[in-house]
């Protein structure tokens, strides 16, 4: 890649839907509910990416408008390249797409911007659960 350009289109292809704990396996998750992780974005997964040292795209925008068939009102995507051109790999800890995916599913609840907006979230909790009474189904 020393100043050629990347034929990306080659790249594998990393949808944020396939490691979101929040989907079913029928809605695009890939890997386990244990493995995944809460909604990540594009962005939290091109940085994971670059925090494993692997060349990658996020495909979002106006001329690349890229959504997951299933869910195409999430849009964007992630295109990641494992091995060089000779062959080898980027990172040898990272061989196939789905140890990729279990890497940055691992990352992604560790990311600097994630876990700042967690802290305000879990103080509000507290003020919605004053609810009172059963709830349940009235008998007659």
């Amino acid at each position: 890649m020393d100043g050629e350009i990347p034929n990306i289109k080659r790249w594998i292809v990393l949808y944020p839907v396939y490691i979101n704990s929040k989907k079913t396996l029928a809605e695009g998750r890939r890997i386990s509910t244990s493995k995944a992780c809460e909604n990540p974005t594009c962005a939290e997964i091109g940085d994971c990416c670059s925090h494993l040292k692997l060349p990658f795209a996020i495909e979002v925008g106006s001329q690349i408008d890229k959504a997951y068939p299933r869910d195409f009102m999430q849009r964007g995507r992630v295109r990641v390249l494992l091995k060089k051109e000779d062959g080898t790999l980027f990172n040898p800890a990272i061989s196939s797409r789905k140890q990729l995916m279990t890497h940055v599913a691992e990352l992604v609840p560790r990311h600097p911007g994630r876990t700042k907006k967690q802290e305000p979230a879990s103080t509000s909790n507290a003020a919605g659960a004053s609810k009172s009474g059963k709830g349940g189904k009235k008998k007659r």
